[in-house]
């Protein structure tokens, strides 16, 4: 601060604290979920979408004048004769796993990603969950099956939970594993829950509000944009697993340092309890 007296009065201007720039951030990213299975003939239908992997954490270290690359996983597309995973989200040297895909038919296992897939029992024995990603989501259901009578299905993985397991001797369907809560933004916002699995029996819900709900006749519901939500199963008689829900990246740093000196992507900006946010739902750079 420079000084200046003028008859007896101190003066001054304080240099102010927007010409420092940040040195670390806090950071969620959140990859795209998985798509629900789709269903079969037969009365066939299918597991859950996994969530997408989620990562949040504070102290990430930013360098003065480096771009960093901001990332943002779409969600796995439902289909009528496969499953897709969801896309990586990706902040800096941060990459979340895209979440695998629900059981079907054909493929009854579900498939591993950020959250795995729920399965699909199509005979007796069981038939596992994807795996999901160690401190980014939770494995699928498995779904265990005595004879051909009972089939059922299972709920994809969260980042709060597993999917919910198939039982034996249950013809019905299972919610997927719960996502987490965040408060990066300053509001609790849930990200990352399983997709239901679908039954003709019963429709499995989807985790945490943002994974899709499994279909007993139709399309898996889809899980939730910008969420990573899984993608629920589709019903029988050839019908789509829903779509994953896309990812999303947030960062945030005190309000009182320096604003980025350059973004891309066009992302949402926030002021709130203290701090600058910056919500990615496009991909883009940010540079400090």
């Amino acid at each position: 601060m420079s000084q200046s007296y003028i008859g007896g009065i101190i003066t001054g201007t304080l240099n102010p604290l927007t010409s420092l720039p940040t040195a670390t951030v806090e950071y969620l990213v959140v990859a795209g979920g998985g798509s629900g299975g789709c269903g079969g003939a037969g009365g066939f239908t299918a597991g859950g979408g996994g969530a997408g992997g989620l990562l949040t954490a504070t102290g990430y270290a930013v360098t003065s004048g480096s771009s960093i690359t901001v990332t943002v996983g779409a969600g796995g597309a439902g289909a009528t004769s496969s499953g897709n995973n969801g896309a990586n989200s990706v902040f800096g040297s941060i990459t979340a796993t895209g979440g695998g895909y629900g059981g079907f038919l054909s493929a009854p296992s579900g498939n591993s990603g950020g959250s795995g897939g729920g399965a699909c029992a199509v005979s007796s024995g069981t038939t596992s969950g994807g795996t999901g990603t160690s401190g980014q989501g939770y494995a699928g259901g498995s779904a265990t099956t005595d004879n051909s009578t009972y089939r059922n299905y299972a709920g994809g993985g969260g980042a709060g939970s597993a999917g919910v397991n198939g039982a034996v001797n249950f013809s019905g369907a299972t919610d997927g594993g719960t996502g987490l809560c965040s408060t990066i933004t300053g509001q609790r916002i849930f990200y990352a829950g399983g997709g239901g699995a679908s039954s003709s029996n019963a429709q499995g819900q989807g985790g945490g509000g943002v994974g899709g709900a499994g279909s007993a006749s139709g399309t898996g519901g889809s899980g939730l944009a910008n969420s990573g939500g899984g993608g629920g199963g589709g019903g029988a008689g050839s019908n789509a697993g829903g779509n994953g829900g896309s990812g999303i990246v947030i960062i945030r740093y005190p309000a009182n340092t320096a604003p980025p000196a350059s973004v891309t992507g066009g992302p949402q900006v926030l002021y709130n309890n203290g701090y600058q946010i910056y919500v990615f739902t496009s991909s883009g750079t940010i540079t400090f």
